[in-house]
Parts: structure tokens; C-alpha cells; sequence
């Protein structure tokens, strides 16, 4: 029985979510996870945490406290 071919995916994760904020604004971060989620089924909530980060880091994102466990992703404009 042959196994299941994975493919690649044409953007990386950090795109898609860049294009997410672009096109609807701010967003909670559930509702963040949930878009890309959408079109990233394998991508895992650690993984998803992992990459807001490296995005706030290099500066593309913010993120702020909202409610406890709640957080709100805001594209930063240069």
C-alpha cells in the first residue's frame, strides 16, 4: 500500500499570515489561528506561538494583552 505524498506548500506560514492582517485587520489571536489553521491543518497552536513571535521579533506584528489567555495581532506599518 503506498503511503500518502505530502506536498509543500507555495507560501511559507508567515506569509499567509502577514496577508491575513493586511487584509482584515487586527484580529485575536484565535481568530488569527483559526484563518491559518484554514490552510495550514499540520501547523499546531506551539508551532502558530513559535511564529508570532519570530514575526513580533523581527517587527512585522504586534501583539498586546487583552484578557487573560486573550492576546490581539496588529499589523505594524513602516
Amino acid at each position: 500500500m503506498p503511503l500518502p505524498t505530502k506536498t509543500w506548500k507555495t507560501r511559507p506560514a508567515a506569509f499567509v499570515l502577514l496577508q491575513v492582517l493586511a487584509k482584515k485587520g487586527d484580529m485575536s489571536e484565535t481568530d488569527l489561528f483559526n484563518a491559518i489553521h484554514d490552510e495550514f491543518e499540520d501547523l499546531g497552536y506551539k508551532d502558530f506561538n513559535d511564529l508570532l513571535l519570530k514575526l513580533e521579533v523581527a517587527g512585522k506584528i504586534r501583539t498586546t494583552s487583552l484578557a487573560r489567555g486573550r492576546k490581539r495581532v496588529e499589523l505594524v506599518a513602516h
